[in-house]
């Protein structure tokens, strides 16, 4: 957050300047009902009132002027905090979803939108303006010391209100917020398995859960709302009798000759003043609320991601893989996934990944390409750690094809080029390599066909084979394949593993997999148990080592050849 406070400090500075102006341009009203009723109407002149008229509408003329210049800046601050947040947000979230830390829902977004609004309501302009209530109440104070006792106090009232305000709706505005996202994500999740609930009937049901736990939120908006408009209502009142009381004793000093009219209406126009701002800022209590915790998420969000430092270029990997003492537990779980997995590969070699459902391989697949980083151990790509190399630089080297594939909205070239600059050699290479060119070419508009964002119009298989192009774009050095075979059908199985047979000592290459089909294209294997590495070799060596009665996993690559992993 640091470099949008020092980009928002200019135009931050230059509003509470414009605030300045204006707030002191306020004073004329005052000072010119002052003059009029002790010295116009006293002296009956004519040419004064005129000059004090036309004093009046040059003053209110430029304090409109600036006003307004105020009022747009602060527009343009709210477009400057979304155009600088909303790119560096999404990033951060999409590497907590990555990371399995993080929900998918667009709730940071939605901070940053509170904190946009916070720069188009009227209370935020009335938080620059708050400060010159000490201005308006030393001028009252002047002209009476009681009439400024009794400003005073009204201020410190108001103010008081403003905080009890804070006090009795705080909690309340904090759990609505947590709600409305709770039943924002259940219907987003939802819509995501919108198939299984339309083929099973289960709209009703689901909907029925989401009229639930929207009725806990209107709930919670109703008991919000009524203190909010309560505490709205009773600070116009007090406003409006702190008014009247001062009115009153003004009165009484003129009465008393201690003062006069002018006086009495001046120091009422400016308790007014006075007292304005603290009833705006009372009446956006709610916003300004809102965007205080969204600002308190944000920065929970971007400080855990963390400012990467500036790292020296590293040169292009040739696909040395490293595996040391890899650890891996979720977050807020006592089970251990992976316990002291330790593996090397050469550049060039092949590796298959086998095990049980539930023995870890997919978290192990995450952990060597460094979307998920493990408790202890390290993942090294040519000796560096891959914690250590950026994702921009990384991705261009790395290959990954994950079990549950997705594709963007976009053409089909699009994809294969990772969502970049296509280059129509590379994508057709790419095609090539991974045994899917003459598949596209079969679409309606070929590598220029249109796709939704999950693919819907492609099956399972086709949108599997174009994400293997995808994984295979560019020049990568190391290639992960989480069941890349899962949704293939003959055809696409033979172009795998004709692609896996091209890809032999030129990229390094590591498949999970379920099937014998792919473990025999493989020069090594590797047996996952209980999170722990059973055996690992040359595939002839794992294979012998693996005969009946030698180890429980063996049975995984021959006995159920069709099987599907579950998620670990």
């Amino acid at each position: 957050m640091k470099p949008l406070f020092q980009l928002l400090k200019r135009p931050l500075l230059v509003v509470a300047a414009f605030s300045f102006l204006v707030n002191l341009l306020l004073l004329a009203p005052a000072l010119f009902m002052l003059q009029v009723f002790d010295r116009v109407l006293a002296s009956q002149s004519k040419e004064t009132l005129l000059v004090l008229s036309l004093g009046m509408v040059i003053a209110l003329g430029l304090m409109l002027m600036l006003d307004y210049l105020r009022s747009r800046l602060q527009g343009v601050i709210g477009n400057l905090i979304a155009e600088q947040l909303s790119p560096v947000v999404v990033k951060a979230m999409l590497e907590r979803s990555a990371r399995g830390v993080g929900r998918t829902s667009a709730e940071g977004l939605r901070d940053v939108a509170a904190l946009r609004n916070l720069f188009s309501a009227q209370g935020l302009l009335a938080l620059f303006d708050t400060p010159w209530a000490v201005v308006y109440v030393a001028v009252i104070w002047l002209a009476h010391p009681l009439l400024g006792a009794t400003a005073a106090s009204a201020s410190v009232l108001m103010l008081v209100l403003a905080v009890l305000n804070d006090r009795i709706t705080r909690r309340g505005i904090e759990t609505l917020q947590k709600e409305a996202a709770k039943a924002t994500r259940y219907l987003e999740s939802s819509l995501q398995n919108a198939e299984v609930v339309q083929s099973l009937g289960m709209s009703d049901a689901l909907i029925g859960r989401w009229q639930g736990q929207n009725a806990r939120v209107s709930e919670l908006q109703g008991a919000t709302a009524r203190k909010s408009v309560a505490m709205a209502a009773f600070t116009r009142m007090t406003r409006q009798l702190v008014q009247i009381m001062m009115q009153a004793l003004g009165a009484y000093l003129v009465i008393s000759g201690e003062g006069t009219p002018g006086i009495l209406v001046a120091t009422t126009v400016l308790l007014g003043r006075a007292l304005s701002p603290v009833e705006q800022v009372v009446g956006s209590w709610r916003t300004l609320a809102e965007a205080r915790l969204g600002f308190a998420r944000l920065t929970d969000l971007l400080g855990a991601a963390g400012e990467q430092p500036e790292r020296m270029k590293l040169p292009a990997p040739v696909g040395r893989l490293q595996a040391q003492g890899l650890v891996f537990r979720p977050l807020q779980s006592e089970r251990m996934i992976l316990a002291g997995v330790t593996f090397s590969l050469e550049p060039g070699e092949s590796l298959a990944i086998i095990g049980a459902s539930g023995a870890g391989k997919s978290t192990l697949a995450r952990l060597l390409t460094g979307l998920w980083t493990p408790n202890t151990g390290t993942v090294r790509l040519d000796g560096v750690d891959l914690a250590q190399w950026p994702r921009h630089e990384l991705g261009p080297w790395l290959g990954y094809l994950p079990q549950d594939v997705e594709l963007f909205p976009g053409t089909v070239a699009d994809n294969i080029a990772r969502l970049g600059e296509a280059d129509a050699e590379k994508v057709v290479l790419a095609a090539q390599r991974a045994g899917v060119h003459a598949l596209i070419l079969g679409l309606p508009q070929g590598y220029d066909t249109q796709i939704d964002g999950m693919g819907v119009m492609l099956s399972p298989g086709q949108r599997q084979r174009i994400a293997l192009a995808r994984a295979l774009y560019g020049d990568p050095k190391l290639l992960v394949l989480d069941e890349p075979n899962s949704n293939l059908d003959g055809a696409g199985e033979l172009a795998l593993a004709d692609a896996l047979k091209a890809l032999s000592g030129q990229v390094t290459v590591i498949v999970v997999t379920h099937r014998s089909t792919l473990v025999q294209h493989m020069d090594k294997m590797l047996v996952l148990d209980g999170g722990r590495v059973q055996h690992f070799g040359t595939v002839a060596e794992v294979m012998q080592a693996m005969q009946p009665g030698q180890g429980r996993a063996g049975a995984q690559v021959v006995a159920m050849p069709r099987a599907a992993e579950g998620r670990a």
